[in-house]
């Protein structure tokens, strides 16, 4: 019985991992049809149309801490459950260049907030055993969620039309309103409820979620690391968490700078800049969405065999080999067929790697009082970066040749490898609080 209600309830918060991947590649279907039809420049597209919601996620993922903190973690889920309804409803619906960045922004707001709230959640139910592959179902429905959008994408598009795009953000709609239905249905955070002072619900829930078994010493461990507590952002930088953050801070740091949201944002863009036909572009993102599932189920089933560390050594190698070949193949002019290989290999590394990890590692590092404050942290660095490299790509594209970009990247991705060489820690099988004792300067 607890491991189904357990799968249920991750199940359901995970689907706004769904969501996030959706919303997150949905645009780059839409990408040239609104510029098109708006007659926008390369500056005000970048800003405007393709970064508006990664500067939603920005403001959600940095301010995600507060509700999440304040309301607790299931009040939050409902919360981006319907910025992600409101969303997908007026983007469809937008009059404008400015009303479809607005409906974007709140989209970008519940994508943020929902990078924070759910792998807090879904990390404070499971147990340290399992607990990788079972916060990695979040990663994994982001990735499913990008293969829906890149078919939902091509199929739509097949139609053509001028309001093509309207249904593709507008689809988006329906797996929404199942999961602000499903996400009333889930029970509050036990680590939340003890933080609060609710221990009697929280004994309640534990027993639940560990049928069986003396909780008394689970109780007593969550109790002992809730006495070191940091109520405000000051408390959180006073220094006893120095290693967290600086951990946090740098793994979402080289998440974007493997280029992996300029991949995903511009894919039809950089694969016609590789030659591939027009009418073509499409579907050749599909192997994209299908690369990236197969290998994030790879990276949810060695996560917690591996471990997390292991993961991003071979993450960080892969990275390194096929953004240098795909800046090889755009410096030699080779086919185009070739750029969609490499890019396909790119992805299976971030899925076996970043991809698996960010998320898990993120929210296990924080102790239980400063969780909320430290995924806000990790989450917002991924999303500035996310949103400023967005911002830029087009003014890059027309100033750089592919070959030059893919080849930063891959320099990015060297220095990556030293991080998890000298600087990253194991997490694998240790329990929230244990790490909590070995991570920071509290006890």
């Amino acid at each position: 019985m607890k491991d189904n209600k357990l799968l249920l309830w991750t199940f359901t918060v995970a689907l706004a991992g769904f969501l996030f991947g959706f919303d997150t590649v949905v645009i780059s279907g839409a990408d040239q049809a609104i510029q098109e039809l708006w007659h926008t420049s390369p500056w005000f597209h970048s800003i405007f149309i393709m970064s508006m919601a990664l500067w939603g996620t920005v403001v959600g993922a940095l301010g995600g801490s507060i509700p999440c903190h304040h309301l607790g973690r299931k009040k939050t889920l409902i919360i981006i459950g319907i910025l992600y309804l409101v969303s997908a409803i007026g983007t469809a619906l937008a009059w404008g260049p400015y009303s479809f960045s607005f409906f974007r922004f709140l989209g970008g707001l519940g994508i943020g907030a929902s990078s924070v709230a759910a792998p807090i959640y879904i990390s404070e139910i499971t147990s340290a055993k399992n607990r990788g592959k079972m916060v990695a179902m979040y990663q994994f429905q982001i990735v499913f969620g990008i293969l829906v959008a890149f078919l939902s994408n091509y199929f739509i598009g097949l139609g053509g039309g001028e309001i093509a795009w309207r249904w593709m953000m507008g689809v988006a709609a329906i797996p929404t309103a199942l999961y602000v239905i499903l996400v009333f249905t889930i029970p509050e955070s036990p680590r939340w409820l003890m933080m609060k002072g609710n221990e009697s619900l929280a004994r309640k829930l534990l027993q639940q979620l560990n049928p069986g078994r003396q909780i008394d010493d689970l109780v007593h461990s969550i109790k002992e690391s809730l006495i070191v507590k940091a109520d405000s952002t000051s408390g959180f930088f006073s220094g006893k968490y120095s290693r967290p953050i600086l951990l946090a801070f740098l793994l979402a740091f080289f998440n974007q700078l493997s280029g992996i949201n300029f991949v995903l944002y511009y894919a039809p863009r950089i694969f016609g800049d590789a030659g591939i036909a027009a009418d073509s572009v499409l579907g050749a993102s599909v192997p994209l969405g299908v690369v990236n599932l197969i290998f994030t189920l790879i990276g949810m089933y060695l996560i917690d065999r591996v471990g997390r560390k292991q993961l991003m050594l071979i993450g960080s190698i892969g990275y390194i080999f096929f953004l240098a070949a795909v800046s090889w193949a755009f410096f030699t002019g080779a086919q185009g067929v070739y750029v969609v290989v490499f890019v396909c290999g790119f992805i299976a590394s971030h899925a076996i790697g970043q991809g698996a990890v960010i998320w898990v590692f993120i929210s296990e590092i924080f102790p239980n009082t400063v969780r909320d404050y430290g995924m806000s942290l990790g989450s917002g660095t991924h999303w500035v970066f996310a949103a400023l490299i967005t911002m830029i790509t087009l003014p890059v594209l027309d100033a750089f040749s592919g070959g030059t970009i893919f080849a930063f990247f891959a320099g990015m991705m060297v220095l990556q490898l030293l991080f998890v060489l000298f600087m990253m820690p194991e997490t694998k099988g240790i329990p929230l609080e244990e790490l909590q004792k070995r991570l920071t300067k509290t006890k």
